[in-house]
Order: structure tokens, then C-alpha cells, then sequence
């Protein structure tokens, strides 16, 4: 007689935490793929991006959101619906903090006391602390956040305890059929990830306030048999930041097209031909049109 297939498993996993903490990191780690942008600066992620690890019984739909701040800006208050709807959703929480947490996140560890979903808390980057550091920062969240189910060491980085947290979660996830098809990676189109790599490359190459006065569109995505042509368009709020973008004699832009490209033909695995233009939108982080248009409509 055959034993009995196991029953299977589905549900969504919302990894949340403040900017910084590696939580792109984390799930490009546990799903195996780049998913995800991961620059040092705070703050990369805008959208909230559902990344799919299938297995023959089970089906995880991890969900990477913004790092939680105070919004400022109209854009912040999209970027913070798309957290807190994750929540809505969640049938498992990673909270992920890190060794330098400052524990000044009280709001949604407040969120988070009053939840019945289970919390995986996670405390990254332990590959740059000593093992006291370690200790002190998991006695602190077993103290503060009671309800948390597991309280475990990651780092995301060196995938030290990934797997650990993927078996946590498939233990807690109800037994249900997959939310998507088998062979699919994540709901975003690949215009999206096109996007997200010039916007990555433009927050490694530039400083202070550029990066986040910008905005990417796909304009033209026409893939044919050998290769991929795009045509993009990089918005800014002000003539001067795109003075900043464009660079003496376009060497900055040029830069940024040719780091984008190479990423995206190792992405799409076929050739990509990129044209990048550069436009000001006045003040489009507080003009709600504007963002719509970029997709910050939960």
C-alpha cells in the first residue's frame, strides 16, 4: 500500500521590519531568487513584491514590504499601506530586526502584540556581532514581544538559519491548495523588475536625496525571439537633480544603462537593447495622481 501523501500547504508570509534590516535580503534567500533590490541605503523597497517557493506539497507566498517609517511624503503613506494590507493577509509574520536595532519601532511592535498570527521574530546580521550581543538581543525581543512563537538568530547574508525559518513557517501555514499557479515565481511582470534594476543602480551610483526623488517607467517592453527593447524614462522632481542623473557629458546615465542591462540579460537570460531618457515631474512624491500612475495604489 502507498502511504499517504502528505496534505498540502499554502498560505502568505509577511516579512516586515524598519529600512535596513535585510529583509529584501531574507527573501531573496529563501526564495531562491532575486527578487527583490538590496542596495545599503534605507528605504529601496516601495512596492510590496510577493515572491513564490513551491514544493510538491506546499506553496509559500512570501510577501518583502517597505522598511515601516513615520511617512513624510505622500509616497510614504502608499509605501505604508502596502505593510500594513500584508499584515491583513499574513497566515505567518517574520519580523525581522537586526543586531543594531535601537527598539524604537514601538508602533507595530504595539500592532503586533494584538495579533492572533503567528510571529517568527528574527534577528538579523549576528555574522557582525559577538555571541553576548547575540544573547542580549534575543532575551530582549522574548521579553518585549511575548507572543512571538520563535525567536531565532539569521543572517540573511551568509544564509545562517534560512532554512531553520523556512520550516518554521511550513510547521504554521494551514493546509490549503497553492494561490498560484506551480510554475510561477512572483506576481509582479517583468516591465516591474525592469524597473526596480534601473532604480537599484541609480541608488548605488548616486547620494543623498537623488535616489529617493526618483521615479523609473518601462515606457516600451518588446521582447522578440533573441532579444529584449526597452525604452525607459528615470523621473525626478527637479531640473537640477536631473542635471545630477544625466551627469557631464551623460556619463553618469550612460553608467547607470550599462550596469542595468547587464543585470537584466542575466535576469531575462536573453540580450537587452536600453534606452534611458531622463523627465522632470515636479514634486511627484506628494501628488497622488502621479503616484497612481507609478503603481502606488494598493
Amino acid at each position: 500500500m502507498n502511504p499517504e501523501p502528505n496534505p498540502h500547504r499554502a498560505g502568505f508570509v509577511s516579512i516586515i521590519g524598519k529600512p535596513n534590516v535585510g529583509k529584501s535580503t531574507l527573501m531573496n534567500a529563501l526564495v531562491g531568487e532575486r527578487l527583490s533590490i538590496v542596495t545599503s541605503k534605507a528605504q529601496t523597497t516601495r512596492h510590496r513584491i510577493l515572491g513564490i517557493l513551491n514544493g510538491d506539497d506546499f506553496q509559500l507566498v512570501y510577501s518583502d514590504t517597505p522598511g515601516i517609517i513615520q511617512p513624510k511624503y505622500e509616497l510614504h503613506n502608499a509605501m505604508m499601506s502596502f505593510v500594513y494590507s500584508s499584515l491583513e493577509d499574513a497566515d505567518v509574520i517574520l519580523f525581522v530586526t537586526d543586531i543594531y536595532e535601537k527598539h524604537d519601532e514601538e508602533p507595530i511592535v504595539e500592532r503586533l502584540r494584538k495579533t492572533d498570527v503567528p510571529i517568527i521574530l528574527l534577528v538579523n546580521k549576528i555574522d557582525q556581532a559577538e555571541q553576548a550581543e547575540v544573547e542580549e538581543k534575543l532575551a530582549y525581543w522574548k521579553l518585549h514581544l511575548p507572543n512571538a512563537t520563535e525567536v531565532l538568530p539569521i543572517s540573511a547574508l551568509e544564509k545562517f538559519n534560512t532554512e531553520q525559518v523556512l520550516q518554521m513557517v511550513l510547521e504554521r501555514l494551514p493546509i490549503h491548495p497553492p494561490y498560484y499557479p506551480k510554475d510561477e515565481l512572483t506576481d509582479k511582470p517583468e516591465r516591474f523588475f525592469a524597473a526596480e534594476m534601473i532604480r537599484e543602480k541609480i541608488f548605488k551610483l548616486y547620494k543623498k536625496e537623488v535616489p529617493y526623488s526618483c521615479e523609473v517607467a518601462i515606457d516600451e517592453f518588446k521582447e522578440e525571439e533573441t532579444i529584449i527593447r526597452m525604452r525607459s524614462t528615470i523621473y525626478v522632481e527637479r531640473s537640477s537633480q536631473k542635471g545630477i542623473i544625466i551627469g557631464q557629458k551623460g556619463e553618469a546615465l550612460k553608467k547607470v544603462g550599462t550596469w542595468a542591462r547587464e543585470e537584466m540579460e542575466k535576469f531575462f537570460l536573453k540580450k537587452v537593447f536600453l534606452e534611458i531618457h531622463v523627465k522632470v515631474n515636479e514634486n511627484w512624491r506628494t501628488d497622488p495622481k502621479a503616484l497612481n500612475r507609478f503603481g502606488y495604489s494598493n
